[in-house]
């Protein structure tokens, strides 16, 4: 499927300038992360690998290493849900926002969204285009 595909591309390269941002360009990431987490300059440099390394295996013609990268980057995108909440408090509370609503609530909106086209790019799932399957059919265990 060519929007698969495609979705894959695009999907792999955002996280490969993010990943590559995360290394070279910490400074921001470090702002808006929580307190709460520990080490947080090392937290934001393995998240970038992290993110490296989920776009790599994202465009691997290898069903099981797509599928494992999408994961990965998957639980990533969840896991970062706490800053992107923290980024938008720490900007909403300023007398004059930087970036306002208007960025970070279709952010917010955004992030399950990523979620679940990185999965369904990845060959994770597929819905919600899935077709009933036959009940006398076999589970595919490959």
């Amino acid at each position: 499927m060519m929007g698969k595909a495609m979705a894959r591309l695009v999907l792999a390269a955002a996280y490969l300038v993010a990943g590559v941002l995360h290394l070279i360009r910490a400074e921001p990431f470090v702002a808006i992360t929580p307190r709460w987490v520990p080490m947080i300059p090392e937290v934001i440099a393995l998240t970038g690998i992290a993110e490296i390394a989920g776009a790599i295996a994202l465009i691997q013609p290898h069903r099981g290493l797509r599928r494992a990268g999408a994961i990965g980057l998957a639980l990533y995108a969840l896991c970062v849900f706490p800053a992107n909440i923290n980024h938008m408090l720490i900007d909403m509370a300023k007398a004059v926002p930087e970036l306002g609503w208007g960025y970070h609530i279709p952010r917010m909106i955004a992030q399950p969204l990523i979620i679940w086209l990185t999965l369904w790019c990845g060959g994770v799932t597929d819905w919600p285009w899935r077709t009933r399957a036959d009940p006398a059919a076999k589970p595919d265990i490959s």
